[in-house]
């Protein structure tokens, strides 16, 4: 799961992807094909841009029957920038995991934030 986020917060970026690849063992996402990845990542940057809080966006590959889903819990301010906290959900091939993860803008760009990172910026 980590490597999805990873590959959510360089949006697309394939050397970030190739970089990442041994963190999706045995996961949901790790099932992806290429299409379901390209819809995850757009579903992420909608969530990430576009969607208030206590909402949920959707992804379903009719193809592979994959499918997913990002719920904004709630939007925060840390680390001089706008962030949210996120959960994640991912199904695949009979596969399903759900994680929490704080996300901030920095120099424009999604980041994986920890909690410990959120309370030295305080």
């Amino acid at each position: 799961m980590k490597l999805l986020l990873a590959m959510m917060l360089a949006l697309a970026s394939a050397p970030a992807m190739a970089q990442y690849a041994s963190l999706l063992r045995d996961s949901a996402a790790q099932r992806f094909d290429d299409e379901d990845l390209r819809m995850f990542l757009d579903n992420a940057r909608k969530a990430l841009n576009e969607t208030p809080d206590n909402q949920t966006t959707s992804w379903e590959n009719p193809k592979t029957r994959h499918r997913g889903e990002v719920t904004v819990l709630r939007s925060f301010e840390a680390m001089g920038g706008r962030c949210k906290e996120v959960k994640v959900l991912n199904q695949a091939q009979g596969r399903k995991e759900s994680n929490n993860f704080n996300l901030c803008q920095v120099d424009g760009k999604w980041r994986l934030v920890s909690a410990s990172q959120l309370k030295k910026a305080k």
